[in-house]
């Protein structure tokens, strides 16, 4: 075969190609679109989750444990998450620009932790006398909450989502007796948050210590008393070892809702059934923390008070209408100078008193109704 008879077929070769390419471009992407589905299908995503809680601490800690099982088994081990405890990769309170920057791909925390860098995080965890978690978890997901929370955190490069509640909160661990105001007077107490902002003003010295050092600071009079979290948690961290008495109600964080924080091109990356899984994953351990604090708070407090020998005390009612109004006062101050701010309180706000204005037939008047003989 002479030289151009060869090219000859090669042009009419190419031309064919191409012809029957543009005939079935559709059907080609339509391939090829399948083959890229498949491979994210296959690909194995390996994560690490950052902390601000010891690794495997009862409740707070186990949530984040609770959650990588759960959405390892829901992707068939497609998603792999490595939970880090505060300080194994990153210190207890730097999670959340760990989790910004990319050097881990997600965290879980309270968003009150981070007010430093946007007062309006703390609306996100509790708000002293505002929301339970009830409450807090109807407002989130049926009244606009996450749609704020997402847009307060989109300037971080993180998606937010509820990952836990405790239910409400004791007052705290104190060593020295409250039975008025004065008593509040030159404390220093562990405290975070807009509670912290508030004891301030009644002469308390807030100071936001994490969790895993508050023992000690408790045992060396680093501080005179500390707010944790409930019996369930403090009994496991050996405060009344520390503390003489215990506090309630937790006035400060009535419905503390934990995050879970994922960096945003991380979650933009997983294929949709992955973002789904977090989605899912997160929302069953929000619920499945609150069911664990119900569940186990009342042995503890037990244990507490009969075994340990606590003294159970509850704030003066004086104490606590002093508190409220200087916790609506800050709330109103903050409000005024961020615009940001007052958006998330005012929807907050309405979703409090519509709730309210129900419970008081509802939750208010079944807990009145058991109690009659």
């Amino acid at each position: 075969m002479n030289k151009q008879k060869c090219t000859l077929i090669v042009f009419i070769l190419l031309t064919l190609t191409v012809v029957l390419s543009s005939c079935g471009g559709s059907e080609s992407n339509a391939t090829a679109k399948q083959i890229d589905g498949q491979q994210a299908q296959q690909k194995i995503y390996k994560w690490k989750m950052v902390t601000t809680w010891p690794k495997n601490f009862p409740g707070l800690g186990m949530a984040a444990e609770n959650f990588a099982t759960l959405a390892e088994k829901m992707s068939g081990g497609r998603l792999q998450v490595k939970v880090y405890g505060a300080g194994q990769l990153v210190p207890a309170l730097e999670t959340f620009d760990a989790v910004s920057q990319g050097t881990a791909e997600m965290g879980h925390s309270a968003a009150y932790y981070w007010k430093g860098k946007t007062q309006t995080s703390a609306l996100f965890t509790s708000v002293p006398f505002g929301l339970n978690a009830q409450e807090m978890n109807g407002w989130l997901h049926y009244g606009g909450g996450m749609a704020l929370w997402k847009e307060l955190y989109e300037p971080f490069n993180l998606v937010p989502l509820a990952a836990g509640n405790t239910g409400v909160q004791m007052a705290g661990w104190f060593n020295r007796e409250i039975n008025s105001l004065a008593d509040l007077d030159g404390l220093k107490m562990r405290i975070p948050g807009i509670g912290g902002e508030v004891v301030s003003r009644v002469g308390v010295e807030a100071v936001n210590i994490p969790g895993g050092e508050l023992y000690t600071s408790m045992q060396t009079g680093v501080i005179d008393a500390t707010e944790w979290v409930g019996p369930y948690n403090d009994l496991a961290f050996g405060f009344h070892q520390v503390a003489k008495y215990y506090y309630y109600p937790g006035w400060h964080e009535p419905g503390p809702t934990l995050e879970l924080i994922v960096n945003k091109q991380a979650f933009e990356s997983l294929p949709e059934d992955l973002q789904a899984i977090v989605e899912g994953a997160a929302r069953a351990i929000n619920q499945d923390m609150l069911d664990d604090y119900t569940a186990r708070n009342n042995a503890a407090l037990d244990e507490l008070v009969n075994k340990h020998g606590v003294e159970l005390r509850q704030l003066p009612d004086d104490v606590l209408a002093e508190l409220n109004r200087v916790t609506q006062q800050v709330l109103k101050e903050i409000a005024a100078k961020d615009s940001g701010f007052k958006k998330v309180y005012e929807s907050q706000k309405a979703f409090k008193e519509q709730a309210i204005n129900y419970h008081k037939i509802s939750e208010q008047a079944y807990y009145r109704a058991r109690e009659l003989k």
